[in-house]
């Protein structure tokens, strides 16, 4: 089959082909996949930020396909069936997945496209099938469906419930990419008062703005956009969605007395905290990695017109042009990327 393959840091990724995935335990599925995704978690393994990822690995953890086979322990799907594949395997049985930890599931977790090959391929195999695939019924919007492979549970998971959005409350969001914009998306479940959206990318500024963005800002204007919005208070939530350092210290400089400082970028250089300016605020910050449990939710805020997710997509390209695709993201400013639909 063809696959797209790491070929290490700062490389970029190759259209290969390589043998078709096989059944290797009985809770295993395979599955055909029909769409795929490029997240921002791609691009960080290509530049290095995942040095555990090996050469050769397929990339990719998002999709929707439909099942060609099953092992023997799986029961609630069969071969034919239209699924979601989640970005996270979770068994449901071992310690981590009891306590709801499911991205550190001991036989899964962040797994595809990282431990074991990924979704940017003709057939993915899916461990823990049971608990890592939802069900398609028919009708549904598959394209939109995607999003809901990660973006939506990510925003929503790490940065909106992790920040714990209050109504009547202010938010800042560093980063607009399409995580950063499902956050915003779904951070007015929460009615918050004022919601703040800092990028470089004016593109991305007037999406954040269309999804309900009160305020728009760009890194170096952030400081004085939330001051004025905020009487000078700062943010009660802040809510880093880029992984870089000065992202990172931007929220810094950005959160309330009080506040949250919700992370949800994957990092790979070393940031700096600076206690010597927080440690008397009774600031809050958390780390996370997805963990899906919040889902089934959103597949029912989908369902009723809740989540605006095919407004995200804003490019589409073919499998055998996904190379070019991962290019195209690359220059996402001058490009106008938010979010882009691979069609296997």
């Amino acid at each position: 089959m063809k696959a797209l393959t790491y070929q290490g840091a700062n490389n970029p990724p190759q259209l290969s082909a390589v043998p078709d995935p096989k059944l290797q335990n009985p809770k295993d599925a395979i599955v055909r996949m029909k769409y795929s995704s490029i997240c921002g978690t791609d691009l960080h393994i290509l530049k290095g930020d995942v040095p555990t990822i090996p050469a050769g690995r397929i990339l990719g953890h998002e999709g929707v396909g439909t099942i060609a086979s099953v092992g023997a322990g799986v029961q609630s799907f069969k071969e034919g069936d239209d699924v979601l594949i989640s970005c996270i395997s979770s068994c449901g049985t071992c310690d981590h997945c009891k306590r709801g930890i499911y991205s550190h599931c001991e036989t899964g977790g962040w797994c595809l496209g990282n431990k074991i090959d990924g979704t940017q391929a003709e057939y993915v195999r899916i461990p823990n099938a049971e608990n890592s695939l939802y069900k398609v019924s028919p009708g549904k919007d598959e394209e939109a469906l995607v999003m809901l492979s990660d973006a939506f549970p990510t925003g929503f998971e790490c940065g909106v419930l992790n920040g714990k959005i209050v109504p009547g409350s202010s938010v800042a969001i560093v980063g607009a990419g399409p995580v950063g914009l499902t956050a915003l998306i779904t951070a007015q479940l929460y009615s918050p008062n004022i919601v703040v959206m800092i990028d470089g990318n004016e593109n991305r500024l007037e999406v954040a703005q269309r999804f309900g963005a009160t305020h728009t800002a760009s890194p170096s204007k952030a400081v004085d956009v939330v001051n004025e919005a905020t009487s000078g208070k700062g943010c009660d939530t802040v809510i880093e969605a880029v992984g870089i350092p000065s992202t990172f210290y931007q929220c810094q400089e950005l959160v309330a007395i009080g506040g949250t400082i919700a992370n949800i970028g994957v990092h790979g250089a070393k940031a700096y905290l600076h206690l010597e300016n927080l440690w008397d605020r009774n600031i809050t910050i958390t780390t996370k990695l997805v963990d899906t449990t919040s889902t089934l939710m959103l597949l029912r805020l989908l369902a009723r017109g809740k989540l605006p997710a095919m407004d995200l997509i804003t490019h589409r390209f073919r499998f055998d042009d996904v190379v070019e695709a991962y290019a195209t993201v690359e220059k996402a400013s001058e490009a106008k990327v938010v979010k882009i639909l691979i069609e296997m």
